[in-house]
């Protein structure tokens, strides 16, 4: 299996957790043996099922019902040459060279969507009012440090199955976006730029009544509830020397951010009894609750001498008990399970033909 380098698999940790490819993908064939898809200990996985065969396809998130996923992708097989949104219908079978159902409006870039209570219409955040071409990324330097653009054009808007948009959500200047949503179906968690650094902030399913949540210097971002909506988890940076800081703050006065070095924390909702979970080093983001609340269930280079592969692992809330869940040669992350609990969906290299084709896959849950 072909191995990515070091800023290659660092272009994974961009916006909600959005995977930036700069080569158009290859199409993949499909594969007729599940068994070659996972590996052997992967003992939490079964019947791991792969959905998507070329592209950039991750952030993948349940719809209330468990029976359809919400996702972002880059295809150039659809004719998607920017992240767009899409939802995909699990009884409709796998998308090949036919796309599923775009549900953005086609234009700027896209990410973080999340189904609403109903599961008729969805959550997203978009560019699109500001330019309707993709914006650009920041210019990579060789032996440079890889960075993650934070575009001062993303609002978060709600829109129908249809791809209709029926209300946006923020307009303040700056930076909002990866927004999530409370299982109970009452809050949007998401992240802004509007106090002048990346925090967190709720608000009700209507855009009103924003708090902030977060005040530490650094990016607060990536951020799920747990499933009972009493506590929410996220990934952050946490600069403390003076050239850290000096560092991070000059980055995003640019409008960026370098998400090479994060941990991840709990708190309650309302962000009180804030603390920190790993310890680990390197990246650790893309964290979600497992069904018991108990566990943190995230992706983690922590172990790898050159920043990959990313794979999964899993934590206790309160930082014992690590366990690595899947063990790609690549990279695994975007966990979510099924409202249900019985399901995980993720993205990964694997099975990519050898390509740099990022595709979801879906497996039954073993304890």
């Amino acid at each position: 299996m072909k191995r990515l380098t070091g800023s290659l698999a660092l272009l994974f940790l961009v916006a909600c957790n959005t995977p930036q490819q700069e080569a158009v993908q290859e199409q993949v064939a499909d594969t007729t043996s599940v068994a070659s898809l996972s590996y052997p200990q992967e003992k939490h996985l079964a019947n791991l099922k792969q959905l998507t065969f070329g592209g950039d396809n991750a952030e993948a998130y349940w719809s209330f019902n468990n029976k359809s996923l919400v996702f972002q992708a880059t295809n150039p097989m659809w004719g998607t040459s920017c992240d767009q949104i899409y939802v995909m219908n699990l009884s409709d079978g796998t998308p090949d060279t036919i796309p599923p159902q775009m549900v953005s409006t086609g234009m700027g870039r896209t990410t973080c969507a999340y189904f609403m209570p109903g599961d008729t219409t969805i959550l997203y955040a978009s560019t699109h009012l500001d330019n309707a071409e993709c914006p650009p990324v920041p210019e990579r330097v060789e032996g440079g440090a890889y960075v993650w653009p934070v575009y001062e054009s993303f609002d978060i808007f709600v829109a129908d199955l249809k791809g209709n948009i029926v209300s946006q959500l923020t307009d303040s200047p700056g930076y909002d976006a990866e927004a999530t949503l409370s299982p109970n179906g009452d809050k949007i968690l998401f992240t802004s730029t509007r106090s002048g650094d990346l925090e967190l902030y709720t608000m009700n399913l209507d855009g009103t009544d924003v708090k902030q949540i977060t005040s530490d210097l650094g990016y607060d971002g990536g951020a799920f509830f747990s499933g009972d909506g009493s506590k929410i988890v996220w990934r952050a940076s946490r600069p403390q020397t003076d050239e850290e800081i000096a560092k991070y703050k000059g980055l995003l006065a640019k409008g960026q951010v370098e998400p090479t070095a994060m941990e991840l924390f709990v708190a309650n909702v309302d962000g009180s009894d804030a603390r920190q979970v790993t310890k680990l080093g390197g990246a650790n983001w893309a964290p979600f609750f497992h069904p018991s609340g108990e566990k943190i269930l995230f992706c983690s280079n922590h172990l790898s001498e050159r920043g990959f592969p990313f794979n999964l692992f899993m934590i206790n809330i309160d930082g014992s008990g690590l366990e690595q869940v899947t063990f790609d040669e690549q990279f695994d992350s975007f966990p979510m399970f099924s409202y249900d609990g019985k399901r995980l969906v993720f993205a990964s290299n694997r099975n990519n033909g050898r390509t740099r084709s990022t595709n979801l896959f879906v497996a039954d849950w073993i304890e």
